[in-house]
């Protein structure tokens, strides 16, 4: 289910609570309106309020943290991509194939992660492109080292070779979602309860509607953030692919 679904979702249910508040408002018996019941659904009402407040706010950091941390993957991997090039002129002439396969496979990985690639084929492509980094590995190998100077050369190859595969099986393996399903509908279920107690005590005039209907929004956008920055490659907030970019200009020149 997309992002934009699932916030849907989350407003059509809070929503929904405030609506059931105003229901149950016009059937409940006048003494369950008393101004004592009134104040002890407010202090009940503070404390789920204080725990979905609580709760978004780690999601929203705990997402950010992931976010920020697939970004600056994505730019130490360009950053280490320009560097093995550079270390593979040095190296030589004979490094020329290897270099081309590099950018192949720079081009390869920046279409696999923000270009579109269908759902069922989506696994396979991203570990296919992932072991990639294993044919320049099997390259450098093959190279042979005349002089010290070649032979650092090598050894320094290999080390950014081995970092650039790291760093692409992390991004794999985070692919799955860190935000467990359970947990999104406990928060849901904590949110649309202090709607329904906002439709029970709510006055009915047009600003009471107006501001129930922007928290309700507010609420679901929040929602919106949290699952946009917990799948960094997809959706309207993305990592951008700029360090590649810039890593594949560089390799052409």
């Amino acid at each position: 289910m997309s992002e934009f679904a699932v916030s849907s979702i989350v407003c059509v249910c809070v929503l929904s609570g405030a609506v059931l508040g105003g229901l149950l408002r016009a059937v409940l018996p006048e003494h369950h309106m008393s101004e004592q019941s009134r104040q002890i659904v407010n202090v009940a009402i503070g404390l789920v309020a204080t725990l979905a407040a609580l709760v978004l706010g780690l999601l929203v950091a705990s997402a950010k943290t992931s976010f920020d941390a697939r970004n600056e993957e994505v730019k130490e991997t360009g950053t280490k991509l320009i560097l093995l090039d550079r270390v593979l002129r040095q190296y030589g002439p004979q490094t020329k194939e290897l270099r081309s396969l590099l950018q192949v496979l720079t081009e390869r990985r920046i279409e696999h992660r923000w270009k579109a690639v269908k759902a069922s084929e989506e696994a396979t492509t991203l570990r296919a492109d992932a072991s990639s980094s294993e044919l320049i590995r099997a390259g450098l190998w093959k190279l042979a080292s005349d002089t010290d100077a070649q032979r650092w050369l090598l050894a320094r190859a290999l080390t950014l070779t081995a970092d650039i595969e790291q760093a692409r099986w992390l991004l794999v393996e985070g692919e799955e979602s860190s935000i467990p399903t359970v947990f999104l509908v406990i928060l849901v279920f904590w949110l649309t309860a202090i709607f329904v107690a906002l439709g029970l005590f709510a006055p009915r005039n047009a600003t009471v509607y107006a501001v129930i209907l922007v928290c309700g929004l507010s609420v679901s956008t929040a929602v919106l953030m949290i699952l946009e920055m917990d799948q960094p490659f997809e959706g309207i907030l993305q990592v951008p692919s700029a360090p590649l970019v810039s890593a594949l200009e560089e390799m052409r020149r």
